[in-house]
């Protein structure tokens, strides 16, 4: 039997001889505790037999497993070994004897269990006040956000400033809380025009399986195959738009994941779905059937119409996690170096497609780092990718690769 469980069978018949009469000296010897332990389960019931409690629902530390704590650290037991005793992580062992010390017992090594149930009580009552009551914080608080200050930048300032107050202190979910939460706080209600996003609600951020509205049967990344990961097979792609000036205008790339090899889709009109369909399918026809693998694209609306791109090209496309760059890291890392090309706010239509291919042909022959120093035009080559373009010619001494 574990000591928690003694410990409350004990304390149940504690109760039982005491209702039935017992004296406290004889109820405590009678269950195997000291007079003082039986005292203190009295004293904290003042006097009255308790009735039956309800089970604990586990999330929060019982009146049981406190005591727990007080005896096993009396007797010089750890915070991990406390831990695994009462079944419990070894933070909340130790926020516990640190939040359940009075200042001059924390010195002495000494835990009081009862003050830290009454505590946690305390704190658990609800409906809270707000810490916006205070007037003077609320006052101080709504100065800053009236200058486009952000709650994480007011909550460092009232720390500095006020430092021995307690009072005049604020976490910054606290300010977001009475900003976007009726009823949480004592703010005036136009206060989230100064935020940096203006919002006066939260964006949820739900997983990634509840978002597949947006563009009609996706694929997913997670359902890719493996064998695309470790880049050890070549004609495995990634793919983005880079936009210009108030996102009127675009060119799509397309990245080769081994090499690294680039490829510029001209888009002189617009960036719809159906001008990115056409530009895809233009270019991905001019490779070979054996570079045409997977395509990982992001989650924007320029690729709805991605189910009739795999019909003509056989080739599957793949979805990254929304706010997930790093899933196409190499394409990515590639629409960075375009930008000196293709600098961000211009106009990216003026762009004829010879100096796309300028461009996709300079950038190739930069020598690489992630390649050993080699450029992506030199791997290509192996594979028939040229400056102008993919061809079906094969090397013979590349035939087996």
């Amino acid at each position: 039997m574990s000591l928690k469980k003694d410990l409350i069978d004990k304390q149940a018949r504690f109760w039982v001889l005491m209702a039935g009469g017992a004296t406290l000296t004889g109820a405590s010897e009678t269950v195997g505790v000291s007079r003082a332990t039986g005292r203190k389960w009295r004293q904290a019931t003042g006097g009255r037999i308790p009735r039956k409690r309800p089970e604990p629902s586990g999330r929060y530390l019982s009146l049981e497993e406190r005591l727990q704590i007080a005896d096993l650290y009396l007797g010089g037991a750890g915070v991990r070994a406390i831990a695994v005793e009462i079944g419990r992580s070894p933070a909340t062992v130790s926020r516990e004897l640190k939040r359940g010390s009075a200042p001059t017992a924390r010195r002495a090594g000494k835990y009081a269990p009862y003050a830290a149930q009454k505590q946690a009580e305390l704190r658990g009552r609800r409906p809270k006040a707000s810490k916006f009551d205070h007037a003077e914080l609320a006052t101080v608080v709504q100065s800053r956000l009236c200058v486009k200050w952000s709650p994480e930048q007011i909550s460092l300032h009232l720390a500095e400033t006020f430092p021995e107050r307690a009072e005049m202190r604020v976490c910054p979910e606290t300010i977001y809380q009475a900003l976007y939460v009726q009823g949480r706080g004592h703010l005036r209600a136009d206060l989230h025009r100064h935020l940096r996003t203006g919002r006066a609600v939260r964006r949820p951020r739900g997983s990634a399986t509840t978002k597949r509205g947006k563009i009609p049967n996706m694929i997913l990344i997670s359902e890719r195959p493996a064998e695309v990961a470790d880049r050890a097979v070549p004609g495995h792609w990634e793919g983005d738009l880079i936009l210009g000036s108030n996102c009127r205008s675009a060119i799509a790339t397309l990245v080769e994941r081994q090499t690294r090899y680039t490829m510029l889709v001209h888009l002189p009109d617009d960036h719809s779905a159906t001008a990115v369909r056409d530009g895809l399918l233009a270019t991905i026809k001019t490779l070979p059937e054996h570079l045409r693998k997977p395509l990982t694209w992001d989650q924007g609306t320029e690729l709805t119409r991605h189910a009739e791109i795999t019909l003509a090209t056989k080739m599957d496309i793949y979805f990254c996690d929304p706010h997930s760059p790093w899933q196409r890291g190499s394409n990515e890392h590639t629409n960075g170096l375009l930008r000196q090309y293709f600098p961000k706010g211009t106009d990216l239509s003026v762009h004829p497609p010879h100096r796309l291919l300028e461009v996709a042909t300079e950038l190739n022959a930069r020598p690489r780092k992630t390649l050993g120093g080699l450029t992506p035009a030199k791997p290509c080559s192996v594979y028939c990718l040229t400056p102008k373009g993919p061809s079906l010619r094969r090397p013979p001494e590349f035939a087996n690769r």
